[in-house]
C-alpha cells in the first residue's frame, strides 16, 4: 500500500476570512486523519491575503493538539528565511509535545518576494548557505556531539525526520548527497520532475534514510461528475493565473469559463504548470492517479488542490483516499 498524504496551504477563499481559513485547515486535518493520510503537510508563504499558513510551526502546533494520529509537518520550511538553529528549537519543541508525528521539509525557496525576504531580515541571498544551513539544522536536531556548545533545547536529540523539498535538479542531488527523503513540487512545477527523480535516486547514498524515499505531489479534483470536478478545478487555475500577475490576494471562486479570468496563453501556461493532477469522477482520478503512480514509481503520493467550497475539498480529499486504498489494493505484492 502506497502511503498518501494531504498538503495544505489554508487557503483563504473569496469573501472568507483568516479565522475561517483556518478553521477549515483544522477541520480537513481531522477528516484527512479519519480518511487514513499518512501525513498531514503545511506550506510557508508570506504576503500572501489568499494564503493563512505563514507561521507554518505554530499552525503544525495547533492541528496536531487538534488530531491524534496523523503525522502533522511543514511542507515546507523555507530555510533561507530562518536561522536553523530557531527551526531546530520550534521543530524540537512541537517533536517534544507530540512525539513521534512531526515531520520538517524543508525548501531553498524564500517563498515570497524579494522585497518581503529582506522583511524577513534573512534575505534572499541566503539561499547561498542552503546546503550549510540543512546540515547545521540536522546537527541541532541530531546527538549532542563532544564538546558542542550551541544547541537546540528543545530539539537535541529529537531526530525530527527531515524531508528535502525541490523543483529543481538542485535538491535531487543535495537529497541524494546527504541520504535524505526527498518530495518533488510536481504539483505546479513538473517540467524537471522525470530528471530529478532520476538523478534523486541513481545518486543516493545512505544516510538519514538507508535507500531513497520520492514523494510525488499531485492536484486533486474529485467530485461525484467529471464536469463538477472541472468546475472545482477552475479555482486553482485563475489563482494560478493571478499570481503569475503578481496577484495574491484570495482564492477565487469557480468560472465556468476561464475565458473570463486569462487569455488562451495564460490558460494554456497554468494547464501545462498543473498538468500533475488527477480531476474527474471516482473512475477519471482512479485511472489518472494509477498511470501517475506506474510511470514515476513514488514511495508515497501527497495529494493537494485549491477548492473554493470547503465541504467539497473534504468530499474531493475523501474520494482521493478511497481511490489510493483501492490502487494499493490492487497493486501486486512486492
Amino acid at each position: 500500500m502506497i502511503p498518501y498524504s494531504l498538503l495544505d496551504l489554508s487557503p483563504v477563499p473569496q469573501g472568507a476570512t483568516v479565522a475561517r481559513a483556518l478553521a477549515n485547515t483544522v477541520s480537513l486535518a481531522r477528516h484527512a486523519e479519519a480518511l487514513g493520510y499518512h501525513r498531514y503537510w503545511l506550506a510557508e508563504h508570506h504576503n500572501a491575503t489568499g494564503i493563512a499558513s505563514a507561521a507554518t510551526a505554530v499552525l503544525i502546533g495547533h492541528v496536531a493538539g487538534q488530531t491524534s494520529t496523523i503525522r502533522v509537518g511543514a511542507g515546507g520550511i523555507m530555510l533561507p528565511n530562518h536561522a536553523p538553529l530557531q527551526v531546530a528549537e520550534a521543530f524540537g519543541t512541537l517533536a517534544t509535545l507530540y512525539p513521534g508525528r512531526i515531520d520538517l521539509g524543508v525548501g531553498r525557496a524564500p517563498g515570497t518576494d524579494g522585497e518581503t525576504a529582506q522583511a524577513l531580515r534573512r534575505g534572499v541571498l541566503n539561499s547561498d548557505r542552503f546546503p550549510e544551513d540543512v546540515v547545521e539544522l540536522m546537527g541541532f536536531l541530531g546527538d549532542e556531539q563532544p564538546g558542542q556548545r550551541v544547541r537546540a533545547v528543545p530539539g537535541q536529540g529529537t531526530h525530527v525526520p527531515v524531508w528535502m523539498l525541490g523543483s529543481s535538479l538542485f535538491g535531487a542531488q543535495l537529497a541524494a548527497y546527504l541520504g535524505l527523503p526527498y518530495a518533488f513540487a510536481s504539483h505546479f512545477a513538473p517540467d524537471a520532475l522525470e530528471e530529478a527523480r532520476e538523478i534523486y535516486r541513481s545518486r543516493f547514498r545512505p544516510g538519514v534514510t538507508p535507500a531513497p524515499r520520492f514523494m510525488l505531489a499531485v492536484n486533486l479534483f474529485a467530485a461525484e461528475t467529471s464536469a463538477e470536478a472541472h468546475l472545482l478545478r477552475s479555482s486553482m487555475l485563475a489563482r494560478f493565473i493571478g499570481m503569475r500577475r503578481g496577484d495574491t490576494g484570495p482564492l477565487p471562486p469557480p468560472v465556468a469559463d476561464l475565458s473570463s479570468v486569462g487569455s488562451p496563453a495564460e490558460i494554456a501556461m497554468a494547464e501545462r504548470q498543473l498538468r500533475i493532477t488527477a480531476v474527474g469522477d471516482p473512475a477519471e482520478v482512479r485511472a489518472q492517479l494509477a498511470v501517475l503512480i506506474a510511470r514515476h514509481q513514488p514511495d508515497e503520493v501527497i495529494l493537494t488542490g485549491h477548492i473554493f467550497d470547503h465541504e467539497a475539498r473534504k468530499r474531493s480529499f475523501e474520494i482521493g483516499a478511497e481511490v489510493m486504498r483501492e490502487i494499493g489494493m490492487a497493486a501486486p505484492a512486492a
